[in-house]
């Protein structure tokens, strides 16, 4: 029997004890809820800024290296192998109980000078050394790695609308294949990752590459070289045409091949719209909302990730501090602006997660 002295100070001890809090709803929390990761490109801006940082410990699960192994970026000259600022990403990430991406082994454009230089059995060489201990390097350590970046480029003119550079000048297609099999045999666990633009783009230049991509990932697969997911960059251009149930479509493909597809640098260029602040920002949140709609409607896609989390450190932002995209005005195409404060476009891609069914 309970004693009227057991109820009352069970009374009180209920009374005095602290509400268990609500776990704050951010990015991350929205996507581990919907069976995604959510992550983001990071820099050394962030290194450099606490605030910055903070930003990326409450709203990300997952950290990819921006421009840190790019390889203009990570072998400026040929002797020269500059890891500090990846290895300054892997340890934060391993510090704070974050995953972390590769961004990007392979790459044709922006390639280094002294590799233009090189003769093609020379870069060859180098192909192979460079995939070999960047990749031990970061063994066992990375979640997953782009291993080869935008094949295709039809505006290069160059046979099967591929992307031309020195890789591609020495070797040919070859060099996709090539580069997915060094890297699985030094890393065999990490997952591997095929990475194109502009898929998302229904005009020309999207529906030009689409096939070019499936067909490349068809010939990659029937040959049983080690591939486990698709990237789709999703740059959202807000001036190209565009039809996100059909790119659902498509890439509801891959998923049917058993691979993952990451969007994996989400942003929306905002330079159609019009430059008020208040109603730009809210287009912006709007295309993003039919866009996320459309794909993660598809239970393939794990990854969403944003190049950068705020405005202040958009390339976006750089491009038009260098007048390179003519606009008047600074971009604002991240979920966060300047002072990191969230915008529509957080408010959208938080109610796209939770609109989402998790997988089962």
């Amino acid at each position: 029997m309970i004693t009227r002295r057991a109820l009352l100070a069970g009374a009180a001890a209920s009374a005095v004890a602290p509400l268990e809090a609500a776990e704050p709803v951010t990015l991350a929390s929205a996507a581990k809820r919907a069976g995604l990761i959510f992550g983001a490109s990071i820099d050394d801006s962030a290194f450099n800024d606490p605030a910055y940082l903070d930003l990326y410990r409450r709203e990300t699960q997952m950290l990819v290296t921006d421009v840190a192994l790019k390889f203009d970026w990570l072998r400026p000259e040929r002797d020269i192998w500059n890891f500090g600022p990846a290895d300054r990403i892997v340890a934060a990430a391993k510090a704070s109980g974050k995953l972390v991406r590769g961004h990007t082994l392979i790459w044709n454009d922006n390639a280094p000078a002294w590799l233009k230089r090189l003769s093609g059995r020379e870069i060859e060489r180098v192909f192979d050394e460079h995939i070999e201990r960047v990749v031990a390097r970061y063994a066992g350590a990375l979640h997953s790695w782009d291993v080869v970046n935008e094949p295709f480029w039809p505006m290069d003119r160059k046979p099967g609308g591929w992307r031309d550079g020195p890789w591609y000048a020495a070797m040919g297609p070859a060099y996709v294949e090539r580069a997915f099999r060094r890297a699985a045999a030094v890393d065999p666990k990490t997952k591997l990752t095929l990475n194109e633009a502009q898929c998302d783009n229904d005009g020309d230049w999207g529906r030009s590459i689409r096939p070019l991509l499936r067909g490349l990932v068809d010939q990659l697969l029937d040959k049983g070289v080690p591939l486990q997911a698709v990237g789709l960059q999703s740059h959202l251009q807000s001036e190209f045409p565009r039809n996100y149930p059909e790119f659902a479509r498509y890439i509801e493909g891959f998923g049917a091949k058993g691979l993952e597809v990451y969007l994996s640098e989400f942003d929306v260029n905002d330079k159609a719209f019009p430059d008020p602040v208040e109603g730009r920002d809210a287009a912006v949140a709007a295309l993003a909302s039919d866009f996320l709609a459309s794909a993660l409607s598809v239970p393939a896609v794990k990854l969403v990730v944003t190049w950068q989390l705020s405005d202040r450190y958009s390339w976006y932002r750089e491009l038009a501090r260098k007048r390179m995209i003519g606009l008047g005005r600074l971009p604002r195409p991240l979920p966060f602006d300047e002072e990191f404060r969230p915008k529509p476009l957080y408010r959208a891609m938080v109610g796209a997660f939770e609109a989402r069914r998790p997988p089962k």
